[in-house]
């Protein structure tokens, strides 16, 4: 078997969504997923310019030894871009092999470690009733799992509020739009939302709360402490992680529970805070840190300090990713939670998928391969659109972490 051509599929059906589809000589195909929210022309030119070339002629089964080819054959190698190509390739490998096999891709990992995937929400407001309602429409949803964001008075457009109760877009124009901040404002005010919410639905729901890398170590421990009372599954990117030491302050001084790892590409990015034992979730993706071959060394040095998986699953990854990382939740052992953000019916419909949702559980399907397709047609029928995610700036006009 040979790899005898490849392609780039960019679509926005209200989104934006870079798919590869890479195809054989013996007519069997895989797609895999490539978006970077903002910056998906820079995957589709190093895509088309410098890996789909290499790619033809190769073994497809070679999974392993294709992605070492595109990891270290790369003198400039890591970073965002990069590891969203070598991912892209690597799900659709899986797919290939997969459907090969006959079988769904959980099997080939080494099968079933759960019958199905705790899955959360997001439930957000612009003041603490709204998010409180919205809460409380995801639990008659059947969700076993919420995150919880709020508006928070005098900030401008605080983040994680979105436009619309089920789908949260934030890529909202041709330029980045500005966004405010104020830490102390939060402080004062995100402990507040969490104490309504155990006082209104009690403490049989797990709640999330994403600070966002807003807050400095020493604030986010502020933070954590604060909202001990509450119980929280996790507070996620509560400081940045670029210094990866900067987690051990916020360790000494809370005992919530801290997940991280969305934006990270390798298991570089994380290996400090996994064995000193810093965090208790890693949230990289299967899209970010380049696929399921890599993904599953990352959850292997996890395991062994007692740190599960919280993959990021918002809707600026596409069905494919979500498909990808239902079968790898189903499979790893230490498993924690999946992020699950609804896609809209029409993306629903470019990429057709046999996952479902069911009483706060997810389950990938039986389909050969990942389960997830694309409708080439459909998706030509949404031309890419440039967004940029927002920026923020403090009151002063100090750029901040978004």
């Amino acid at each position: 078997m040979k790899i005898q051509s490849a392609k780039v599929i960019v679509t926005c059906p209200g989104r934006n969504f870079v798919t590869l589809k890479i195809e054989t000589d013996q007519g069997v195909y895989g797609i895999g997923d490539a978006t970077l929210n903002g910056r998906e022309l820079s995957v589709v030119s190093y895509l088309e310019d410098h890996v789909i070339p290499c790619l033809i002629g190769m073994d497809p089964q070679r999974i392993e030894d294709i992605w070492q080819y595109l990891y270290r054959g790369a003198y400039w190698r890591r970073g965002p871009v990069t590891m969203r190509a070598i991912a892209a390739v690597d799900m659709a490998l899986w797919d290939i092999k997969a459907k090969m096999a006959g079988m769904p891709l959980y099997q080939l990992l080494g099968g079933r470690s759960r019958d199905g995937v705790l899955v959360y929400g997001h439930a957000n407001g612009s003041d603490i009733a709204e998010t409180v309602e919205a809460v409380g429409h995801y639990i008659d949803m059947g969700y076993k799992a919420i995150r919880a964001q709020t508006g928070v008075p005098g900030i401008k457009d605080a983040y994680g509020v979105g436009r619309g109760k089920l789908y949260y877009e934030p890529a909202d124009a041709s330029l980045p739009s500005v966004t405010g901040w104020d830490t102390r404002k939060a402080l004062n005010y995100v402990p507040k939302l969490f104490e309504e919410l155990r006082k209104t639905y009690g403490f049989d729901q797990h709640l999330l709360h994403d600070g966002h890398h807003r807050y400095t170590p020493q604030e986010a421990a502020n933070l954590g402490k604060m909202l001990e009372p509450y119980q929280l599954f996790w507070l996620e990117d509560c400081t940045p992680a670029e210094n990866q030491e900067a987690f051990r302050l916020v360790r000494q001084h809370t005992v919530t529970p801290l997940a991280v790892g969305e934006i990270f590409n390798t298991i570089w990015d994380c290996k400090d805070l996994i064995q000193n034992q810093l965090i208790d979730y890693i949230r990289a993706t299967v899209v970010g840190a380049g696929g399921l071959t890599h993904l599953r060394r990352i959850a292997d040095l996890a395991s062994l300090y007692q740190v599960r998986t919280g993959c990021h699953g918002a809707t600026d990854l596409s069905p494919v990713t979500m498909g990808c990382a239902l079968h790898f939740d189903s499979w790893v052992p230490n498993f924690g939670i999946q992020e699950y953000m609804r896609h809209t019916e029409a993306t629903d419909a470019v990429f057709p998928h046999d996952y479902r949702f069911e009483a706060g559980l997810m389950y990938c399907g039986e389909t050969p391969g990942h389960g997830v397709d694309i409708d080439e047609a459909l998706a030509a029928k949404y031309p890419y659109k440039p967004a940029y995610l927002p920026v923020a700036r403090l009151e002063d006009g100090t750029m901040w972490n978004w």
